[in-house]
């Protein structure tokens, strides 16, 4: 991932705001350590900050075409870049970067060329012959983009908040899969897939074309010409990444370049459920695997950078963030550029526990687009903010395009848990890989329960973070929650930590409203808590919560750790010595 920034229509065109837009660029260094670049035309800057993935010689930003008038700040992967520099003959590319087709594209087609992108993206795009200017945002927001206004009537874009949050009227979250047109004056939406209507779809499921699907979306990931490896939790969806990785890695380039060997990476408290199935399918596939130990009060020492760096106060979020910041400096440390993980299957297949308790197939498909349509605000940011903190670049095969295509199409009642029938969570995606002859994993780990990622890591890890906000949050800073936080309150001793340290960093009202809030329950929406009314009792995000599913279920008589001293919970007391200083790595 790489860092853009862009201040657009200011009304200084001095060297004092050249030093401001330079000085606001490098809070994003982190996304892109290995370059940086700044682009003024006369009331426009555009700023980049590089991870450099393909083409590291010569595939600096900003970008331009071959007269330069059209220039072009990007952070992301276009995987279909060799195919659309075939489809311009008529132009002359400067670098190899990925990222170079754009400008040709808009002076090719204009501002409708975006869909004819594969990958996950940001931009900028400045026509310099007329000072318009276009931003877009890749389908689903894989990758973090902001958008303010300023009070001198200018734009701002920015990969993360502290970018632009300081100079900014007001700021809000640029939407995914739309494009800002100067020229229009606002925002439309380029993306309009099928299921986005929430229709029902009847197409029949077909394993083998679920299976081609997933695997062409794993396979054009693997464009790469730095080092790289897979995140490997041991639970179904970054074991098939790993398997499909593995399988085809040998024939590709990146395999010419860096080996054919698959390095494989997992994060856990000791003994935790992920490590332990994470080494058995590193074993299973032959992979180098890395194993990468931290302890309760290691991840309580991070959760302010967490909560810097990820810009949110959503509990599940930092929950599941913290693992992953620390995983991903380890795994920079290595040498390692670039990272495939396991996001959005959830989403699609309906695989968060909750899911057991959908009413009906018509109910069940309308909670998984809307699941799908607020990834950018949940597991996208986090799977993109916890590695870009280290200049670690994350690809997920499970939002391409095509793939989403293929899954949304297919008629909801196949997805549907039913246990009589031995469905269980994600069967589909489990069937369309138990291929007997040629098997890609373990039966049981195929067919292993549903953990989020929270919770695999060490149940005593969120236990523990409950734990320490009850030690820092008293009942009389509850009482008073909904005066101090009138928006987005706080409705636990843990919600309310997470939520002091974010007003810190980010005061503005406008970060606040950029978060997302409403019940939840095993991370479901606001509108599937009504799927069970016993789950009033229990809104935490943990997949514990969806109590008769999870084998580990919370006990609904325990009471909240939010509405008193640390208490002991499935048999874990909260209150832990640490025994492991540091985070320990094997290899």
């Amino acid at each position: 991932m790489c860092g853009i920034l862009a201040v657009l229509g200011c009304s200084d065109d001095s060297q004092g705001k050249r030093v401001r837009v330079l000085e606001l660029s490098r809070r994003l260094k982190h996304r892109g350590p290995d370059w940086s670049g700044i682009y003024q035309h006369g009331d426009c800057y555009l700023a980049h900050q590089r991870l450099a993935i393909i083409d590291p010689a010569s595939g600096d930003q900003p970008l331009f075409n071959e007269d330069k008038a059209i220039v072009v700040t990007v952070n992301g992967e276009i995987y279909n870049h060799e195919e659309l520099r075939k489809s311009l003959p008529n132009h002359k590319f400067r670098t190899g970067s990925d990222c170079d087709v754009i400008a040709h594209l808009y002076e090719e087609y204009g501002e409708n060329f975006v869909d004819m992108l594969d990958g996950m993206f940001s931009f900028v795009l400045l026509d310099t012959r007329d000072n318009s200017f276009i931003v877009a945002r890749d389908a689903i927001g894989i990758t973090s983009l902001y958008i303010g206004w300023g009070l001198d009537g200018s734009i701002w874009i920015s990969s993360e908040l502290k970018g632009l949050h300081d100079d900014c009227e007001h700021f809000e979250s640029f939407p995914p899969g739309h494009l800002y047109s100067s020229k229009e004056g606002g925002l439309k939406r380029w993306y309009n897939p099928i299921w986005f209507s929430e229709a029902i779809p009847s197409t029949p499921y077909d394993p083998l074309v679920l299976r081609r699907a997933f695997e062409n979306a794993v396979i054009k990931r693997l464009m790469t010409d730095v080092p790289f490896g897979v995140l490997l939790s041991g639970g179904l969806d970054s074991s098939l990444v790993a398997s499909i990785t593995a399988r085809y890695l040998s024939g590709t380039k990146a395999a010419k370049q860096w080996g054919a060997q698959l390095h494989s990476f997992c994060v856990g408290l000791e003994g935790s459920p992920d490590l332990k199935a994470g080494k058995e399918v590193a074993d299973y596939l032959g992979t180098v695997h890395h194993e990468f130990h931290f302890s309760v009060q290691d991840g309580i020492d991070a959760i302010e950078e967490v909560i810097y760096h990820v810009e949110t106060y959503d509990v599940t979020t930092i929950r599941a963030s913290t693992p992953m910041f620390l995983m991903a400096r380890k795994i920079k440390s290595l040498g390692v550029k670039m990272v495939i993980s396991g996001e959005g299957s959830d989403e699609i297949f309906g695989g968060y526990l909750y899911f057991h308790k959908a009413p009906n197939k018509e109910e069940f498909h309308r909670e998984t687009c809307r699941k799908i349509k607020a990834l950018h605000q949940y597991d996208c940011l986090r799977a993109n903010k916890s590695t870009s903190a280290w200049g670690l670049e994350a690809r997920v095969p499970f939002l391409d395009k095509e793939f989403i295509n293929v899954a949304m199409a297919i008629d909801p009642e196949w997805k549907m848990i039913k246990p009589g029938e031995g469905h269980m969570e994600k069967w589909v995606l489990r069937k369309a890989f138990d291929d007997e002859e040629h098997p890609y994993l373990p039966k049981h780990i195929l067919y292993r329960q549903k953990e989020q990622f929270s919770d695999g890591v060490g149940y005593s890890w969120i236990d523990g973070l409950k734990a320490h906000a009850a030690m820092h949050v008293t009942n009389k800073m509850m009482l008073n929650a909904e005066h101090i936080y009138p928006h987005n309150t706080p409705t636990t001793k843990e919600a309310y930590y997470y939520r002091m340290i974010f007003e810190r960093f980010f005061p503005q009202n406008s970060a606040r409203l950029s978060v997302p809030g409403g019940a939840s329950v095993a991370c479901s929406t606001a509108k599937a808590v009504e799927w069970d009314a016993s789950w009033s009792n229990n809104l935490d995000p943990s997949g514990r919560a969806a109590s008769g599913v999870h084998l580990s279920a919370y006990d609904n008589q325990v009471p909240s750790v939010s509405t008193g001293v640390p208490q002991i919970i499935d048999n874990v007391p909260l209150k832990m010595e640490v025994s492991t200083p540091g985070v320990a790595i094997q290899s």
